[in-house]
């Protein structure tokens, strides 16, 4: 009762006010209430990071030979675009040799050719500049799983180690910021937001147009009220359903409301 009569100035019902309370803190994995109403703040909670504007974020697209790290395969492009302040400030591409055979589909979606690669550095060749460009800054990709499960993959095998930054994946935070979108591939995200994409299927063109789609969603958690990474890392990964809330705890019946029933009911 003091949160709500002293912070949020409810004058009103005591079990109204109590439910309010609830309905406020109740959601944030930081506050913490036990059966007698008594809220605290949860001393193990990740405190609230620094404002969005002020993160580096590095948007990173990957083409390999085929669908995944654990299986062998290998990237055979890299793009990285940094955003820091709501605008694009760097971008970085390559081409990569994989060492291997480059299979003809991947030549088709992607019009990389084995000739391309042929003269391209291998990874461990621009390994240390990639991890400079990650390190540091919270790691986004279309798909993140994907594209992270690559690039540290190739870190840990040129270099012994991989950066461990946090990683936002643009999938996710369109299922939770644009709950209106039945399908949230790239092409669909491009077109809600008007981001043109003049390089689809290579790194650079899909890191550029998503890196725009982030800048896009960012702007919508802002105007939600989430305004640092720690706090959107949790939203976009909270469960949908609310705690539960106990109406024998917090009782809504006005002064009166029970004996009037019982009168009406014949009790």
């Amino acid at each position: 009762m003091d949160l709500a009569r002293e912070v949020l100035g409810l004058v009103g019902h005591d079990g109204a006010a109590s439910a309010a309370v609830f309905q406020l803190l109740g959601t944030d994995p930081r506050f913490q209430v036990d059966a007698g109403g008594m809220w605290q703040l949860d001393a193990t909670a990740e405190p609230l990071g620094a404002p969005l504007a002020d993160v580096g974020f590095a948007v990173v697209d990957v083409e390999t030979t085929g669908r995944g790290s654990w299986l062998g395969h290998r990237m055979i492009e890299i793009a990285i675009v940094e955003v820091r302040g709501g605008t694009i400030v760097e971008q970085y591409e390559t081409l990569l040799n994989p060492g291997q055979r480059l299979p003809a589909d991947i030549t088709s979606l992607t019009g990389i050719t084995a000739a391309m690669v042929a003269q391209a550095p291998y990874f461990e060749h621009v390994a240390d500049e990639v991890a400079e460009r990650l390190t540091g800054r919270v790691f986004v990709a279309h798909n993140a799983t994907f594209d992270w499960s690559f690039v540290s993959a190739e870190l840990v095998a040129a270099r012994g180690e991989a950066p461990d930054p946090t990683r936002l994946c643009t999938v996710r935070m369109a299922r939770r910021l644009v709950p209106q979108l039945r399908h949230r591939n790239l092409d669909v995200l491009a077109r809600h937001f008007g981001v043109p994409n003049h390089a689809r299927h290579r790194a650079g063109g899909d890191a550029v147009a998503t890196a725009r789609i982030l800048i896009r969603m960012l702007d919508e958690a802002v105007g939600r009220g989430i305004e640092d990474v720690a706090t959107l890392t949790w939203y976009l990964r909270r469960r949908r359903q609310r705690k539960h809330f106990d109406p024998r705890q917090y009782s809504l019946e006005l002064p009166g409301y029970e004996s009037r029933t019982r009168k009406q009911r014949g009790y």
